[in-house]
């Protein structure tokens, strides 16, 4: 089974602040795409990877995984990115071996997400097609208006935050993304794209700690699993 990984870093993560894009963001000592990378070289099933990053960044991270010995292990094409998350998954798409079977879309700023993880989703998409990483919601969710007032309480055992990695068989993913372009339509996920299809999507209890670097206390949480060697 030939298996590539889409890494999205192209966003501009405006909510992080500060003058250093996130992925470079230095974490126990490293920068935070590469703790993301080594998960993936850690993995017993990814043998390639498509990094996706700004025209600006392409540069820096050849050099970064030059630098990273551990990381020589992969395959790695760099791409850059588009506009929108779903255009620079579609730019990586493009760089697929050509032989690929299972394609695996990754956050680059969740750098904690474990290779068990990773190879799970692989085997779970080459069995069903499609799958989905996620945990269920610990507190309750609301239905708030535009103003601000609750319009309804959805029952909090039917809802899971979804994240990354989400794995696809490439044909699959292939033709979600065509007909997603031929048509106008952004998703809020690969996988929601794939829903339109009429794909079963299968969900896979994922990792707490697979959280992704969002706001500077983000920063901190992932730092103090690091720095305890929990995933170094």
């Amino acid at each position: 089974m030939r298996v590539n990984a889409v890494v999205v870093a192209a966003g501009e993560g405006r909510r992080m602040g500060g003058d250093v894009r996130k992925p470079f963001l230095g974490i126990a000592g490293r920068p935070l795409i590469v703790h993301t990378l080594r998960r993936f070289a850690e993995s017993q099933t990814v043998r390639k990877i498509i990094l996706v990053t700004s025209e600006n960044d392409l540069t820096k991270c050849e050099e970064l995984v030059q630098a990273a010995p551990e990381l020589h292990i992969l395959g790695c094409d760099f791409q850059s990115g588009g506009l929108r998350r779903q255009d620079s998954v579609m730019h990586g798409l493009s760089k697929l071996d050509a032989d690929c079977e299972v394609v695996v879309v990754h956050d680059g700023v969740r750098p904690l997400v474990s290779p068990r993880l990773i190879d799970r989703c692989v085997e779970a998409a080459f069995e069903g097609g499609a799958v989905v990483t996620g945990v269920p919601v610990r507190n309750t969710t609301k239905f708030v208006s535009a103003d601000r007032h609750v319009r309804g309480t959805p029952p909090r055992e039917t809802l899971w935050e979804i994240q990354t990695p989400q794995a696809f068989r490439a044909d699959i993913l292939f033709e979600a993304y065509r007909r997603a372009f031929e048509e106008g339509v952004e998703g809020t996920d690969d996988a929601s794209l794939v829903e339109r299809l009429g794909k079963p999507v299968l969900v896979l209890e994922g990792e707490r700690a697979n959280l992704k670097i969002t706001f500077p206390e983000d920063l901190i949480f992932a730092e103090a699993l690091l720095r305890e060697g929990k995933f170094l």
